[in-house]
């Protein structure tokens, strides 16, 4: 199965539809988003194309298609107003001999990972706005980065999952690095 992942739209509508948009160009059968869907957060700036009801509208009509796990943004209001479960904690996904702990970050993460990851496995989190790839004592941590309000000099960008590898995309669909499943590492 083919899964573009995101975390991180903060509301913004015009990088929402971006996303959306390299949802359909990279023909994905499912979207995994790791949290923080329409709320800003009190630290980070009001996004440039910030449009809530807007982005509410742009991900319910893919609800069907989407799995989602709550951010440290994400309220129960905003489940009132999603047509799609977002109040998960976490979920495990199979991907090949892997399994992938998919959270949004800032329960578990790179320094809090889940106890029961298993050698190979990959925590997939967001929350830090920074795309990343670090192979962990026994596990690989990776971060799609942001889709609206990247950090640490990123762009905004998603990441795609096929056949065991992943590979990090900014907004316009333009590979910047890329995880396969013999753990290389291409940036």
């Amino acid at each position: 199965m083919k899964w573009l992942i995101a975390s991180d739209i903060h509301g913004d509508s015009a990088c929402c539809e971006k996303l959306l948009a390299a949802f359909e160009r990279e023909k994905c059968e499912r979207l995994l988003l790791l949290g923080d869907l329409l709320y800003h957060g009190p630290r980070n700036d009001l996004p440039g194309g910030y449009a809530p009801k807007s982005v509410i509208e742009q991900l319910n009509s893919l609800a069907e298609k989407i799995t989602c796990v709550r951010g440290n943004c994400d309220t129960e209001v905003d489940q009132q107003v999603l047509e799609f479960p977002i109040m998960a904690e976490y979920v495990w996904l199979e991907s090949g001999d892997r399994m992938i702990f998919a959270t949004h970050g800032h329960h578990y993460g790179p320094d809090r990972p889940p106890l029961n990851l298993g050698k190979g496995d990959i925590l997939l989190c967001g929350h830090t706005h920074i795309p990343a790839c670090e192979k962990r004592g026994g596990y690989v941590y990776c971060n799609p980065g942001s889709v609206s309000i990247p950090k640490g000099g990123s762009a905004r960008g998603y990441m795609v999952s096929e056949n065991g590898v992943f590979t990090w995309k900014r907004l316009d669909g333009e590979i910047f690095m890329r995880f396969g499943t013999e753990g290389e590492r291409n940036v």
